[in-house]
């Protein structure tokens, strides 16, 4: 399959990659038609997908049954009057039906824009007038038909709302069946046009972590972009059997379960349920099998918190973090118990991944790797000059004539945004990194996060990863809290383990401050330390650092 997309296709090196990676761009590019679709011509009887929830329930579906139901439900959109560049919002969790709809959608060139099922009345209003939604598609949890009704008065884009429920529930007053309404749909007839290249395949909201979400349009080369995400970074192949743990509200999803794991040809594998548990979660890799996994790193740090002996994970080949930065404790204890190294990247909503650990790389425990070849990655300083090696700076894109494949369009109808963000050819990303002197790349933090103290400026990630090496700590957050002497100083938001929260005292916490002085710069320790329950994070499952600092604030 990849032979199409690309000029060279296997790669003996990271030299070899950043060399001859050449995409070969098709005139209206459609990743339904053009991947999937001939992906069901090729290998009827492939599994394309391996459906599994907590209920036990388990659908195994082929290429060619997934083309079936896809133009099925292409059909029954259209019957609708759902077409080229309508706007549709998808609330389906982990639902089958997501994967089928995402692909209705691109064959009728419609826009789509997933969302998470933990949206409020005041999100969904604010989505749905922000993008002109047409149609909602949603799953009928009580929570989310609930929040749907309450925005519908200040929604009045909105023609269609339809549920996904099992046989035989109610349907909600007012909602469509998608159950039974889909089946009765006519014969598939592929409109005359679906798409150019810079068409608006796909848009997601930003997670918010300092403010309002904003709109981030993808054109269908988007898609494209991803070709080197499953096939490169997660090191997939046709016997793989993929799993990503991603909610598909939100961008991890078509990184990890959809465009590039079936460039590869591999088998996308979902495990639908309603709160996580690593137990489960470990349960399900050792009786399927599971040979590739990508997580952010919350998830490896609870992984690592259980016994990892009492289960068989002999099928794993190769694992990959992305979504936050990975702490290197969390990297060491994983290798130290798999005998697996992560291979972290990193990326955000406005790109696919632009910088990554790749197969031909040996991992620095902490550090994203370095630039993916289809995009030009430098680091600048606030003037706008190049930083030198080991130097913190910003993570820009420089565009130059051609947009890179995979890079967003523009931030939906906020062309200032877009110009702050996106100007005299380069892309400016808020993140910060230093490289060191093999060309690696390590995080520091958004720009908006870095602490200034006494003159030294101090990155979140550097004191979180220190404080993530004692035993004691499972999730923290390192803020800056105003101060007279000394502008600011650092605080660290720390949630314990279950066996050190009756130990939560000062005892604990000149236990932490001495041990970040042994782990990092003493400078960098935190002066003040406050135990929490849980961290507040955005519906993406990102920390919001900003919510700490606007907490502290109303305390002076």
């Amino acid at each position: 399959m990849i032979e199409r997309f690309l000029k060279q296709t296997h790669f003996e090196s990271i030299e070899d990659y950043n060399e001859h990676l050449e995409f070969i761009i098709p005139q209206n590019f459609n990743f339904a038609y053009d991947v999937m679709d001939a992906w069901a011509l090729e290998a009827p009887d492939k599994l394309a997908l391996l459906w599994t929830n907590d209920q036990g329930e388990e659908i195994r579906t082929t290429f060619a049954e997934l083309k079936e139901q896809t133009d099925h439900a292409a059909s029954y959109l259209m019957s609708l009057g759902i077409g080229k560049n309508d706007p549709v919002m998808l609330i389906l969790k982990r639902r089958y039906e997501w994967w089928v709809v995402m692909l209705a959608l691109h064959k009728i060139g419609a826009v789509v824009i997933p969302a998470t099922h933990m949206l409020t009345k005041h999100d969904i209003v604010y989505r749905n007038t922000r993008a002109s939604v047409k149609a909602i598609i949603c799953v009928d949890d009580p929570y989310v038909v609930s929040q749907i009704r309450a925005a519908a008065a200040d929604s009045p884009t909105v023609q269609h709302y339809i549920t996904i429920a099992d046989h035989g529930k109610p349907i909600p007053d007012g909602f469509r069946d998608w159950q039974t309404e889909w089946r009765k749909a006519p014969p598939f007839c592929k409109p005359a046009s679906v798409n150019s290249n810079e068409d608006t395949m796909l848009m997601y909201f930003t997670s918010g972590t300092s403010g309002e979400p904003n709109m981030v349009a993808h054109d269908y080369l988007y898609a494209l972009g991803h070709l080197t995400t499953g096939v490169f970074w997660h090191h997939l192949h046709e016997h793989s059997l993929h799993l990503t743990v991603a909610d598909t509200g939100w961008g991890k999803a078509v990184w990890g379960k959809f465009y590039g794991q079936w460039f590869a040809g591999a088998t996308v594998f979902v495990f639908d349920h309603e709160k996580f548990n690593a137990d489960t979660l470990l349960r399900q890799i050792e009786k399927y099998k599971v040979t590739s996994f990508c997580a952010p790193p919350t998830i490896y740090r609870f992984m690592i918190r259980e016994d990892l002996s009492k289960y068989d994970l002999s099928s794993l080949e190769y694992c990959t973090t992305a979504g936050e930065a990975l702490n290197p404790a969390v990297f060491d204890k994983f290798k130290e118990k798999t005998g697996i190294s992560m291979m972290e990247g990193f990326g955000q909503t406005e790109t696919t991944m632009t910088l990554g650990t790749f197969p031909w790389m040996t991992p620095k425990p902490g550090s994203m790797g370095i630039p993916n070849a289809q995009y030009d990655i430098d680091l600048l300083r606030p003037d706008g000059t190049r930083c030198e090696d080991g130097e913190k700076g910003e993570i820009v894109v420089r565009v130059g004539d051609r947009k890179p494949i995979g890079l967003f369009k523009e931030y939906h109808r906020n062309p200032e945004l877009t110009r702050r963000a996106w100007h005299d050819g380069i892309y400016h990303t808020g993140d910060m990194a230093w490289r060191d002197e093999d060309g690696y790349y390590w995080f520091v933090g958004r720009m908006d996060d870095i602490i200034k103290s006494s003159g030294y400026r101090i990155g979140p990630f550097e004191v979180e990863s220190a404080l993530m090496t004692h035993p004691a700590v499972v999730e923290c957050a390192i803020t800056g809290v105003p101060d007279e002497i000394r502008g600011m100083v650092v605080k660290a938001t720390v949630v314990l383990g279950k066996e050190w929260k009756t130990k939560a005292g000062e005892g604990l916490v000149k236990e932490l401050q001495e041990h970040v002085k042994r782990e990092t710069a003493p400078y960098k320790y935190p002066r003040i330390v406050e135990f929490v329950d849980e961290l507040p994070k955005t519906i993406s499952g990102k920390i919001r650092r900003v919510e700490i600092r606007e907490k502290d604030s109303l305390k002076d």
